[in-house]
């Protein structure tokens, strides 16, 4: 099942450490024609550990970005003892704002609203109302659509309809895939990888929007309801001088 990957224990990032630099891949470049490009989450924070480095140097470059944003994220603590559903989506999306202040990043929101951990049972919905959204983008960024979480899942896979059916090219982030997964692993789609290569000002950016997500990176309180979801291990992933995004 897609969710025992996520709770499993995961690869370490040295192994990615060691990996990643000698793969050839050709590096990511926007099409500099491009002045608008949405960015699907399925989660507040999705975004920014997959593609934050990328978001901040279409931002410098000028173009225009448009969050789309699945969900609020209110599920990420069930039975937590210190926030409630409500109170935790209304952190969460405080904490997508000043992520985005940290990577220079100026971008009008679409909410969504659609339940979290249940965008799959409602991707029909999905697929039409994130269309609606992306309608006169030039590009879309969105989850891979085999990360292993249903919610990326279905998110990548509403991207890829709707830029299909625009003639928008989509551009896939992965997320717990770097957990799961290992090096050469065959389930990845290696053979459409691109680096993004990150300057080092753009990797402290991202460091820091990363920080701002505190409901994720550290606990909530005592109770077990309320542990970090993102431990140091799988944050080491997102702290490279590179990002990869697959098509």
């Amino acid at each position: 099942m897609t969710e025992d990957r996520i709770a499993a224990p995961g690869t370490a990032e040295t192994a990615w450490a060691g990996w990643l630099p000698q793969q050839d891949w050709p590096a990511w470049t926007p099409d500099p024609a491009w002045t608008r490009v949405a960015v699907c989450a399925a989660h507040p924070d999705d975004e920014v550990l997959g593609a934050g480095g990328v978001m901040a140097l279409l931002a410098a470059a000028g173009v225009h970005l448009h969050l789309v944003a699945a969900t609020d994220g209110e599920g990420s603590h069930p039975g937590s003892t210190v926030l409630t559903p409500a109170g935790l989506a209304a952190a969460r999306v405080a904490e997508t704002d000043a992520a985005l202040a940290e990577l220079g990043v100026r971008a009008p929101a679409t909410r969504l609203g659609l339940p979290d951990s249940g965008l799959a049972d409602c991707e029909d919905e999905l697929t039409d109302r994130l269309t609606a959204v992306v309608t006169g983008c030039d590009a879309v960024l969105a989850p891979w659509t085999g990360d292993a979480h249903p919610d990326h899942e279905a998110v990548g896979r509403a991207a890829v309809a709707a830029g299909a059916a625009l003639g928008v090219p989509v551009w896939q982030y992965p997320v717990w895939t770097w957990h799961w997964a290992a090096p050469d692993d065959p389930r990845v789609p290696w053979h459409t990888a691109h680096r993004v290569d990150l300057p080092p000002d753009v990797r402290a950016a991202k460091r820091a929007a990363v920080a701002r997500f505190v409901t994720q990176v550290a606990p909530l309180g005592p109770a077990d309801a309320d542990r970090a979801v993102l431990s140091p291990d799988v944050l080491a992933h997102f702290d490279r001088d590179r990002e990869v995004l697959l098509r």
